[in-house]
Order: C-alpha cells, then structure tokens, then sequence
C-alpha cells in the first residue's frame, strides 16, 4: 500500500495526453451528433432538449427547472427552446397537477419520432465510437493513468 506521500506524487501527475485524447473523444461524438440532429431538420440543443424529456419520463416530470438542471443552460434560455419545440410541434406544455404553477413539458408523436430516429444513429455511433472512449476514460481515472508504478 502506497505511503501517503506517494499517493500525493500520484494525484499531481497529470497525463495530458490521455487528457487531450479523452477531450478529442467526446469532442467528437458531440460533433458527429449535432450533424445528425441537424441532417434531421433540428438544432443540437434541440435534440439533447428532447433526449431529455424523455429521459425524464419514467422518473419524474420534466419541468422547466429540470430540464435547466440538465441542459445547464439559464432557466429563460430553457423555455425559450422549449417554445421553438412547441412552435415546430415537437413538444406540449401543460400545467402540472401538483403545484399548477409549474409547467410540465412532453413529447409528442413527432418529437418521439425524430427522437427514435436520432437516437438510434447514436446508439450505432456509441457502437463504434465508444470502445475508444470507454478505454481513454478508464485510463483518465484509472491510478497512475493505467500505467504500473516502477
């Protein structure tokens, strides 16, 4: 078992390489997902908008303030977006049943289809893309980047 001055040696080490790799690994997921939300007719923030409230569907209705927490974006930058999804019919508010100041956003039938759509390409990119970022993230986290201490 390491000494605690050695753990700290470990801790300050940083593997800007495996950094970088990582960062490039998402950076590129993001980007091929945003091209096909955007081969598919919405804008990125969009689709992660709509990958969200149904995500939300299961576990708790997806308010407003929820879908804030989860975009990490501004509560008037939230509804806003929900207002060009309402406009182009991809989701409804409705007022919720608990506390009827809260707004409740769903999905409709033409929201749920270019979310299945959408997220189907991302499962097969996930396929393809993900094995590589799975091994650059468990280096990242891994101690001493994966690499054995001599």
């Amino acid at each position: 078992m390491p000494n605690r001055a050695a753990r700290r040696r470990s801790i300050r080490r940083v593997d800007y390489e495996t950094l970088a790799d990582l960062r490039y690994h998402i950076r590129r997921f993001v980007r091929v997902r945003e091209e096909a939300a955007r081969a598919a007719g919405v804008e990125p923030q969009q689709y992660v908008a709509l990958l969200q409230v149904k995500g939300f569907e299961r576990r708790r209705p997806a308010t407003i303030g929820a879908l804030t927490e989860r975009l990490q974006i501004r509560h008037h930058a939230t509804v806003q977006l929900v207002d060009r999804l309402v406009d182009r019919g991809m989701v409804r508010r409705r007022r919720a049943e608990t506390d009827r100041r809260g707004v409740v956003v769903e999905l409709t039938s033409r929201g749920e289809t270019v979310l299945r759509k959408l997220a189907l390409y991302s499962l097969a990119e996930l396929r393809t893309a993900g094995p590589a970022l799975a091994s650059t993230l468990t280096r990242v986290i891994a101690p001493n980047g994966g690499r054995r201490e001599r």
